[in-house]
Order: structure tokens, then C-alpha cells, then sequence
């Protein structure tokens, strides 16, 4: 445990006696389960698939660097209120040259990121994020926090945006509510007549190389095999299309996604599915579940089964999966590509924030994550297919 704050400045009185504390060790975290799963149940909502104590226990596992070893160090904030936890900032510091960031706890593999706080009045949980974030850069005298993945529903946008924090990247996340819908073919009816038969044409074309299976696991080595198919299909996708991902090139995040979906302690929501065409698996989707949200976080397929639509038709596959067993959405999380967009009803805004703590933030911030960056990014997309396809080779030795 770090230093702790016994008195904040909060609206209300009762809320004045809430205690902060800065978690930097994973005897730390590793001792805030119960109370952190307690909370969840309380006051987390269904978009915080990515802020449960199970799927960070395993982020902890893979990403949090041994003794004496560079990487992210956690500093996460806690707040207690008559000896019961009613707030979780989940952030890691790491340090880049004369930078030292604040981050998400989870980074890459989380897709949204948020504070957790209780049920309280708005003034009261404003008041106490404010005073967390003040905590922490104070405790840790870190240069800058930059916060990806920050949807804007989330607890903690409103105040991002009171502070001045810097927009540094925005995107969308498709979202299909399943609320009130009683069946799948009512789903498909808000589809055009051309779309519907297009998608049976491929059904049909794709079932004559074998027969098609729909295949769904939670747990156990059948999904741990089915992840590893993901990843080789995944990467072999990037390089096609000259792509780098730094996350799919760390052997880190397959073993984190091997550890999840097998799932033998502390199950996080995942799930693997598949479409199988005549026993081969022709596409691969691992997605996460949370309070009755659906996410699909990977979704790939063999190259072989590209003109066949196979990823397509295992995302309806899974759609028609989530309706059947209760879910009451499908979130097709960012970027908003066309294919997602083609079955969402909704999409939510998700902004990355920069948030300077001193000069030297302020400079990283301002010259580098909103201005260069964005630049380097622009310049390599633009190149020629043959050109960034080497790039991305060197990238991913």
C-alpha cells in the first residue's frame, strides 16, 4: 500500500470521512478481491466488462513485470468508506524516456476503461473521482495521465472532460440492444430483402465445402485451442493487409486470451466460438460477457474461407447465440467498421484522454499524443500495400 489521505474535501459530510489509499504492490491488489467483487456487484455496470477483479487478476498475471524488471508498475486508487470499499481507480504507472504515464490497469487487452464507485449522490461521486485523480498524480508525481478506451457513459468522462484533459483519438462502438427482441428472424427482418438473401446465399455456398457447425465454449482446452486458432488466423490476416498491431506481436496477450477463455480459476466472462465447415474451424470470435452485454473482442477466420463471408456469418451465428440465452445486448466494441455497423441500432462515443500533470506532460501531451503521433500513424497507413507489409514484417520480428 502507498501513502494514504484521511480527510478529502468532499460535498457531503459522510462522504468526507471516505479514506484513499494507492495500491502499488499485488499483495495489494491480490487482497482486494472480495471487497472489489463486492463493489462490482453493487455499482458495476454492464459496459465495465474490462474493470471485473478476474479479468485484471489475469492482465496481472501476464503484464506486471517481474522484480528489477521495466514495465507498468499498478497504482490503483481506493477509497473506503466506514471500512467498506466504494471506489476502484484501476491505473498502472510506466515510464517512457522522461515520461511517466498513468494508464489504464489492463492496457491492451482491456477495450474500455473506468473507475468503479458506488451508489451515491452525483455530487458525492464527482467529488471523490476529482479527489482521486488529484490523489494519485500527487502519490505517484507522474507527468501525465492518458486514458484510452474511455466510452462517454463511462463514470469517469464527465470529469476527464471538467479537468481539460485533451482528446487525443475518438472513435465509436456499435452497439445492437436485444431488449425487447423475441426472436432472431425478428432481427432480420430490419435487414433489406437483398441483404437477407445475400447472407443465405453464403450459408448455402459455404455449407457445400462441408457442414456447418456453430461451436461455443466458456472453458476448458477445447476453447484454449479454439483462442490459438484466432491468434494464427489473426496475424496472418494483419500481414496480408500490411497491418502491425503491437499487442497481437507480444506473446503476452495469447497467453492472457489462453489463460482467460480456458478459465481453470477465476472465470472473467470469456467466451470462444467458432464456425466449423466440414470439422475445419473457418472463423474464430472471442468475445467477453458482463451483466447481460455481450462483446466480441477478436474476430478472425482462415484466409481460405474469406470470399466465403465466413467471419460474417459467424457473427450471426453469435448475435442469434446471445438472443437465445438471455443476453440483452451485442457490443461489437471500436472501431465502427461498416460490418458492425450493418447489425448495430446504437453507437457510443469512446475519446482516448491526455490529461498533463507538468510541463513535460503538457509537451507530451500537446506535441506528441495529439499532434505527432497522429501524423507518423497517417503517413504509414498511406504507404503502398507492398511497402507497409515489409514494414510490418520487420515490426513483427
Amino acid at each position: 500500500m502507498g501513502g494514504a489521505a484521511q480527510s478529502a474535501p468532499f460535498v457531503s459530510h459522510t462522504v468526507s470521512r471516505a479514506t484513499l489509499d494507492l495500491v502499488t504492490t499485488r499483495d495489494g491488489f491480490d487482497a482486494l478481491e472480495a471487497s472489489w467483487n463486492a463493489l462490482f456487484e453493487r455499482a458495476g455496470r454492464d459496459i465495465h466488462l474490462f474493470q471485473t477483479f478476474n479479468w485484471l487478476w489475469h492482465w496481472a498475471n501476464h503484464y506486471l513485470p517481474a522484480p528489477g524488471e521495466r514495465g507498468p508498475k499498478l497504482a490503483i486508487v481506493t477509497a473506503h468508506l466506514d471500512g467498506q470499499l466504494v471506489l476502484v481507480l484501476p491505473l498502472v504507472e510506466e515510464r517512457f524516456g522522461p515520461v511517466t504515464q498513468l494508464e489504464w490497469m489492463g492496457e491492451p487487452v482491456g477495450q474500455y476503461g473506468d473507475a468503479l464507485i458506488d451508489d451515491m449522490p452525483q455530487a458525492d461521486r464527482a467529488a471523490l473521482m476529482r479527489d482521486a485523480l488529484n490523489f494519485v498524480a500527487r502519490e505517484t508525481g507522474a507527468s501525465a495521465l492518458r486514458l484510452r478506451r474511455v466510452r462517454e457513459d463511462s463514470n469517469i468522462a464527465p470529469i476527464l472532460a471538467e479537468r481539460g484533459a485533451l482528446v487525443v483519438g475518438e472513435t465509436q462502438a456499435p452497439y445492437l440492444s436485444l431488449k425487447g427482441v423475441e426472436t432472431f428472424e425478428a432481427l432480420l427482418q430490419r435487414h433489406s430483402r437483398s441483404t437477407q438473401r445475400n447472407r443465405s446465399r453464403q450459408r448455402r455456398k459455404l455449407s457445400e465445402r462441408g457442414a456447418l457447425a456453430f461451436d461455443y465454449r466458456t472453458h476448458g482446452q477445447e476453447a484454449d485451442a479454439l483462442t490459438a486458432f484466432a491468434f494464427a488466423y489473426k496475424r496472418v490476416w494483419l500481414a496480408s493487409r500490411g497491418l502491425y498491431s503491437r499487442a497481437f506481436a507480444d506473446p503476452r496477450t495469447a497467453q492472457f486470451f489462453a489463460d482467460v477463455s480456458r478459465a481453470e480459476t477465476h472465470p472473467a466472462g470469456c467466451y470462444v466460438a467458432a464456425l466449423e465447415s466440414g470439422g475445419h474451424t473457418a472463423a474464430v470470435e472471442v468475445g467477453v460477457r458482463c451483466k447481460g452485454r455481450s462483446a466480441i473482442h477478436i474476430g478472425t477466420y482462415d484466409l481460405a474461407y474469406e470470399k466465403a463471408a465466413a467471419g460474417a456469418l459467424l457473427m450471426e451465428d453469435s448475435i442469434r447465440h446471445a438472443l437465445a440465452e438471455g443476453m440483452t445486448g451485442f457490443d461489437f466494441l471500436p472501431p465502427a467498421y461498416d460490418y458492425k455497423l450493418e447489425w448495430a441500432d446504437t453507437s457510443m462515443e469512446v475519446r482516448d484522454w491526455a490529461l498533463p500533470l507538468s510541463a513535460v506532460g503538457k509537451m507530451y501531451a500537446t506535441l506528441y499524443l495529439r499532434g505527432l503521433r497522429g501524423v507518423l500513424k497517417h503517413g504509414v497507413e498511406s504507404m503502398p500495400l507492398p511497402i507497409r507489409r515489409k514494414i510490418a514484417t520487420l515490426l513483427n520480428r
